[in-house]
């Protein structure tokens, strides 16, 4: 018989995560404290899969079994027979304390505890427990049922034997699985942070409009989405808000430095889509800008770009986030990224990135554009990252 899955916040990730569990076959308690709330996610779930049958992704019969894997309370208490409680509320680490405080008291001693946390450390939630060897992060990505991407972050107590059961659990539930260290951001939100804000930098320096630059990384980078359609598309409350924590966790960290253009568009309620006016106009009948196609400036801006994500990504190899495959898994699996950073480096050269930002560093003296030691060593040894 397969374990029996905790699943709390039945918000759209922690209703993405239960059907997840659910459709590899495990029990699944999903609790929350609002009943209507409850109901939402039910209906949710349930939506998803009779499209899943229609797409031929299920029989009926197996639709059927999946929804009757599903349980629905509003009870800690609940989860008592799980073998794993995965928490998907509010970022709030005073309101996670509370919760897992509670929560401990309820499981049996064995059943790990974790957080689909994507801004607070591990180490920072798991302390309020009495045995913190047990918990650890599991972060998906939005949708968690179709993005394939699960980062799992022990933290500086979690026991490693937990950590590997996890790893092997959530890779049978069809996941792509990544381990990385407790820091801020983890892997993915710390090394696509440029994408954005180097993005937002050339704007408000006057190189380009937010068309252009969109233009520049789908037709020249082969992004799926432009920065900015991609920032109006999470929402640049959200968007925004990330940055800002990774800066401030990053101890005020230049390479993480928020704009004041995105803070602005957010002050003023254009969050994007959801508001339909972000960076663009979603109102009915609004006319789409058109970039400027020229292909000098179009090369210049997303070379730019690219070697920052490429530095980023090489730093946090040099500082022991994760392997540079690992790494390269998440940016092209949690992301969509066109290429893994490092792999895309190896086939450009170390070189030529190392040039590109001794350029920019030595242009701005910014400490942004300071090129990771890590690159250095390579160019030094002529060796590749991706082995």
């Amino acid at each position: 018989m397969k374990e029996i899955i905790g699943v709390i916040g039945a918000g759209t990730m922690g209703a993405g995560i239960a059907q997840v569990a659910a459709q590899s076959g495990h029990r699944v308690v999903l609790s929350d404290t609002n009943p209507e709330q409850l109901l939402r996610a039910e209906q949710q779930i349930k939506k998803s899969i009779e499209k899943l049958v229609e797409k031929g992704k299920f029989s009926a019969d197996s639709g059927q079994e999946i929804l009757e894997n599903l349980q629905f309370s509003t009870q800690l208490s609940d989860h008592s027979q799980a073998s794993l409680v995965i928490e998907a509320i509010v970022e709030n680490l005073a309101i996670k304390h509370q919760v897992f405080t509670q929560l401990e008291q309820v499981v049996n001693p064995s059943c790990v505890l974790a957080s689909n946390t994507s801004s607070l450390s591990i180490a920072s939630i798991g302390a309020c427990l009495q045995d913190a060897s047990r918990f650890m992060g599991i972060h998906f990505f939005n949708p968690a049922t179709i993005m394939p991407l699960v980062e799992v972050i022990p933290g500086v107590a979690t026991s490693l034997s937990y950590t590997q059961h996890i790893e092997q659990l959530i890779t049978s539930w069809s996941k792509t699985v990544v381990v990385c260290k407790d820091t801020p951001g983890f892997i993915v939100n710390r090394v696509a942070r440029p994408f954005y804000g180097e993005a937002l930098r050339i704007y408000e320096e006057g190189l380009a409009d937010f068309a252009t630059i969109d233009w520049a990384m789908t037709e020249m980078g082969g992004f799926k989405m432009g920065p900015f359609t991609l920032m109006d598309y999470i929402g640049n409350d959200i968007n925004y808000t990330v940055t800002e924590t990774v800066f401030a966790a990053f101890y005020y960290d230049p390479r993480f430095k928020p704009s004041f253009t995105q803070k602005r568009h957010m002050e003023a309620g254009f969050l994007g889509r959801k508001t339909n006016r972000g960076f663009y106009d979603y109102k009915e009948g609004s006319t789409p800008p058109s970039p400027t196609k020229d292909p000098v400036l179009g090369k210049q801006i997303f070379e730019r770009i690219l070697v920052l994500l490429i530095n980023e990504a090489v730093d946090a190899v040099f500082m022991q986030v994760a392997s540079p495959n690992a790494v390269d898994l998440a940016m092209t699996k949690g992301v969509n990224y066109p290429k893994g950073l490092l792999a895309w480096a190896d086939e450009l050269g170390a070189e030529w990135v190392l040039d590109k930002l001794e350029s920019l560093f030595s242009e701005y003296g910014e400490d942004r554009y300071r090129p990771n030691p890590l690159l250095r060593r390579k160019v030094r040894e002529q060796s590749k990252f991706i082995l």
